[in-house]
Parts: structure tokens; C-alpha cells; sequence
């Protein structure tokens, strides 16, 4: 974040990251937890939710040992059910409408190009990161809608308009929630909720680390991560300041800005450029049958 915007979130009315009643999905760790303690870091009241309830109930843990507010709650954000009995367990808990949602949760995966996925590949991830979100905005909006003022943050990807070769479920899904964001952001246009869509690159999690991702694939995301990558709690934070200034993007990093210029302003060169750069890099290619990359639900 600039200097001029931190003085702006300083002078800023609408501090919907302050003291709000927020929902964070995927809270067990990465961005999720970060957003988790930082929301409580601003005197918010925070239900954590997460597909590993143990992992959210250390989120919720951590946030009480420091004084904050904190309840963790187990849900899949691909089951419509769990996400309602979610936003039942946030108005118990807040004693009205949550004033912020976080719709976080979701699954990384790829390795394999387009006609070599399989449906189940393509269900399980749109599932989660496309349906997920789904389930949290249809749910979610018209409590914040109630509520008068608040906050929607759905965490995508730089893959959403990146489009990088193998990574087709992942970057669909993504796609879609980008989408999904500037669709629900027009629609509160004019009220006092405001929409952000994080689009990050490599944020340094353990995406990696737990996920079913061949030995090429997770040397290259831990060198990357580990070069480029930005910490969870400097996206969080960014984003959250984002979602107060009424930002509807947040492109945290800067290979990500570079991408995002290139695609919208050199299309035909960029997607050439993306396929030359696919054909270089070493691993697997279209014709094999590699191991799908595949990693938590959290981030």
C-alpha cells in the first residue's frame, strides 16, 4: 500500500474493517487466518469458518489468547447447507447480521491440459472455488444488505485473467469469481457495501506443502514463493484497507500488475508468449499423464 493510501484509509469514514461482525471461510490458515486475526487485530468479532474444524478452532484460539473475539465453525462452502447453517451460526453469534464477509476458502490444482482432466477434476475444484463463493454471496448478501453497510472480500487469483497453460479448472474457477465480484459490486453500486476481489500471485502459505503436487511443480511454487511471494498477513491487511477505501480490485503484487497490463493491453502476444513459456519450462506436457496438482481447501 502507498503512502497516499494509507492516509486515506487514516481519513476514510467508511472503516468497514473496524469493529465489524465479519465471516471468514478457509480461516484454518494462509490468507484465511490472516484475514481471521487482522479483523480481530481491528476490535472486530470473528466467526472462523473452515472444512478442518481443528484448524479453525486454532484460528479462533489465537485470537482469544490476545483478547480478540473469535468462534470457529466447520464448513465445505461446496454444500449450500453448510454455508446457510454458517450465516445461522454468525447472526446467533453476532446477535444480527454480519457486517463483512471474507469468502476465502478454496483449492489449487492443475498439471493435466484441457481434455485430460476428467469431469471429476473439473467438479471438485469449480466446486470449491467457484461454488463456493457462489454459496457465499448468494447467502451473505442480503444479511450485509440488511445490515445498511459492510463488506464483501472474494479472494481469487491472478490466474483469473492470467490464464496459464494446465491450470485450466484452477483458472476458470478464478475467472468466475472475478467476475462474480464486479457483477455483485455493480449491483451494491450506489449502497454502503462495497465489493474487493483479491487477485494475488505466490503468497507465502502452505498451498505447497499440502498439496498432491509432483516433485517439478512443488520445486518451482517453493522458489517462487519464496522469491516473489508476499506474507498472508501484508495481503490481508492490504486488502482489508482496500475493501475500506471501496477498491473493487486488489492486484497485490507486482509481477501480477505486469500480467494483468499485458493481457488487456498485448492479448494476442501475451497468450503466445504464455504457450512458448509452457513448452520451455521443464515437466510435464500435453500428452502425458502427470499427477494433479492439488492442494488444502485453505490457502
Amino acid at each position: 500500500m502507498t503512502p497516499v493510501d494509507s492516509l486515506l484509509v487514516s481519513l476514510v469514514r467508511a472503516r468497514r474493517s473496524h469493529g465489524a461482525n465479519a465471516v471468514v471461510t478457509g480461516a484454518g490458515s494462509g490468507i484465511g487466518r490472516a484475514f481471521a486475526v487482522e479483523l480481530a487485530a481491528r476490535g472486530g468479532h470473528v466467526v472462523c469458518a473452515d472444512i478442518d474444524p481443528e484448524r479453525a478452532a486454532e484460528t479462533a484460539e489465537m485470537i482469544s489468547a490476545t483478547g480478540g473475539r473469535a468462534v470457529a465453525q466447520f464448513c465445505d462452502v461446496s454444500v449450500l447447507d453448510d454455508v446457510v447453517k454458517l450465516a445461522d451460526v454468525a447472526v446467533t453469534e453476532f446477535g444480527g447480521p454480519p457486517t463483512l464477509v471474507v469468502n476465502n476458502a478454496g483449492v489449487g490444482i492443475g498439471g493435466r491440459p484441457v481434455g485430460e482432466i476428467g469431469m471429476d477434476d473439473w467438479n471438485w475444484a469449480l466446486g470449491i472455488n467457484l461454488w463456493g463463493v457462489i454459496h457465499g454471496c448468494e447467502t451473505f448478501a442480503p444479511l450485509i444488505r440488511a445490515a445498511g453497510q459492510g463488506g464483501v472480500i472474494n479472494v481469487a487469483s491472478a490466474a483469473g485473467f492470467a490464464a496459464a497453460p494446465m491450470m485450466g479448472p484452477y483458472n476458470v474457477g478464478k475467472a468466475g469469481v472475478m467476475s462474480l465480484s464486479e457483477t455483485l459490486s455493480a449491483e451494491m453500486s450506489g449502497t454502503r457495501v462495497a465489493v474487493t476481489v483479491l487477485c494475488p500471485t505466490f503468497v507465502k502459505t502452505n498451498v505447497a506443502r499440502d498439496g498432491r503436487i509432483t516433485d517439478d511443480g512443488r520445486g518451482l511454487a517453493d522458489w517462487l514463493m519464496e522469491k516473489t511471494g508476499h506474507s498472508p498477513e501484508s495481503v490481508a491487511a492490504a486488502t482489508l484497507d482496500a475493501n475500506d477505501l471501496g477498491r473493487l480490485y486488489v492486484v497485490p503484487q507486482i509481477d501480477a500488475t505486469v500480467v494483468w497490463h499485458l493481457k488487456r493491453h498485448l492479448p494476442a502476444p501475451y497468450t503466445w508468449g504464455a504457450g512458448l513459456l509452457n513448452r520451455l519450462l521443464p515437466g510435464e506436457r500435453v500428452g502425458t499423464e502427470p499427477e494433479v496438482v492439488a492442494a488444502t481447501r485453505t490457502r
